[in-house]
């Protein structure tokens, strides 16, 4: 028996990444689970990896029709849904004299925009005792040099749980933020391109934590499960740090 069987999963930004890695965690506790992806090849790749119960459906969280569609096809092949991770997100780096109008657009259409408009249309499936999970971020909490823009995006994540908590309660569901530290994914590797930089850069994330590494996306996803599962059946409106105590000490 796993802690998910029987239960039906939508996961976005699931082609990569702790997406991925958690979409294969909750199929390998018995979920059946639909993920979403920007990049057709990568969920086609992603499938492979979660298996049988996947189902993947291309589609950007920011754009509210393709949300939409997502959510048709869930309601056609499954009619409700359990777990709601809301993970589809993104940002880059860039100083405050620097950032521009298209900067900010973009970081907050994923990020804020993209993860209100995924949990408000996903609700006429949600049932009662679901679980939503948002993705927040350490930036929320802490600052990072250049990083503003994500770290408010990710500190609006914050403030929608709180809300939405209270709000939802009434219905049984369950919404929490999970907080990963530095992880070894393709978007962190991807914020800096120039390699000899790169290095650095996963240097100093790995110093700034007692523990010394990055994480793995699965560690990342054990937490995602927990969060998705009657184990955490008395947690609404927390955050939840994975983080290697990057943020807490």
């Amino acid at each position: 028996m796993g802690k998910l069987d029987g239960k039906v999963a939508v996961v976005t930004g699931a082609n990569s990444g702790i997406g991925l890695a958690s979409a294969q965690r909750f199929a390998a506790e018995g979920a059946r689970v639909f993920i979403t992806g920007r990049r057709q090849k990568e969920l086609d790749e992603a499938v492979a990896l979660v298996g049988e119960q996947a189902h993947a459906i291309q589609g950007d969280v920011s754009k509210l029709e393709d949300l939409d569609r997502m959510y048709d096809a869930v309601r056609s092949e499954a009619g409700h849904i359990d777990v709601l991770f809301a993970n589809a997100g993104g940002g880059s780096f860039m100083p405050l004299a620097d950032i521009t109008e298209e900067h900010f657009d973009g970081i907050f259409d994923a990020n804020a925009k993209g993860t209100l408009f995924t949990v408000q249309k996903a609700l006429p499936l949600l049932v009662e005792g679901s679980s939503v999970i948002l993705t927040g971020s350490t930036t929320g909490s802490t600052g990072v040099p250049a990083f503003s823009v994500y770290g408010a995006s990710k500190a609006a994540i914050r403030s929608f749980a709180r809300h939405w908590a209270i709000e939802l309660a009434p219905r049984g569901i369950r919404i929490n933020v999970l907080v990963p530290g530095a992880t070894s994914t393709p978007g962190l590797h991807g914020l800096v391109t120039d390699e000899e930089q790169r290095q650095g850069f996963v240097a100093t994330l790995k110093a700034q934590g007692p523990m010394g590494r990055l994480a793995d996306p699965f560690e990342i996803a054990s937490a995602a499960v927990f969060l998705a599962s009657p184990d955490s059946s008395f947690m609404t409106g927390s955050e939840l740090f994975a983080d290697g105590g990057a943020a807490q000490i």
